[in-house]
C-alpha cells in the first residue's frame, strides 16, 4: 500500500501519438494484456500538465519531444472518468474521479519507440479507426477519433 507521500493526485495526462499518415501508436500495459492505450500518466504535485506530457512521453516511449524539436499540442481540454476500482488505493482521499488533460503529438515516420518494460510490453501502429477500436479507455478512443 502506498504511503501518503506516494499517493497520486486524481489528475493525469493523455498524449495521443500519431504520424502524418494518421497511423496511431498504442502501447500495451504489463498488468493487463487487453489494455492498449496512448501515453498516460499522473501529474506530479509540482508539475504542469504540459511538463507531465513531456515526462510521460519520454518515460513510456523514449520520445524526447524537446530534444527532437517536436511540439506536444495542448488541446486545452479535459476528460473526467471513474478511477478503476483496483487502482483506487493509489490515490489520495479515496478519489473516485480522475481529470485527464488531453495532448497529442505528430511524430516522424522513422521514430524509434523504446518502451519502459515495467509499464508496457508491446506497441503497435494502427489506422485511426483500428486504434480507436483497440484502445481500452473510452476517453482515449474519443481523442483518437477527434484528431483530424
Amino acid at each position: 500500500m502506498p504511503t501518503n507521500a506516494t499517493l497520486r493526485q486524481p489528475y493525469s495526462v493523455l498524449v495521443v501519438i500519431y504520424k502524418k499518415n494518421k497511423d496511431f501508436l498504442l502501447i500495451q500495459r504489463t498488468d493487463d494484456a487487453n489494455f492498449w492505450q496512448s501515453v498516460t500518466g499522473g501529474i506530479d504535485e509540482a508539475e504542469t500538465p504540459q511538463d507531465t506530457a513531456h515526462r510521460e512521453l519520454l518515460e513510456e516511449t523514449g520520445i524526447d519531444a524537446r530534444a527532437l524539436g517536436i511540439t506536444i499540442r495542448d488541446h486545452h481540454k479535459t476528460n473526467q472518468y471513474a478511477i478503476r476500482e483496483q487502482w483506487r488505493h493509489r490515490y489520495q482521499d479515496d478519489a473516485l474521479i480522475n481529470t485527464e488533460h488531453v495532448f497529442s503529438i505528430c511524430v516522424p515516420d522513422d521514430i524509434t519507440i523504446l518502451l519502459d518494460p515495467n509499464e508496457h510490453t508491446d506497441f503497435i501502429w494502427l489506422t485511426q479507426q483500428q486504434a480507436a477500436e483497440k484502445a481500452w479507455s473510452p476517453s482515449n478512443r474519443d481523442e483518437i477519433l477527434n484528431l483530424k
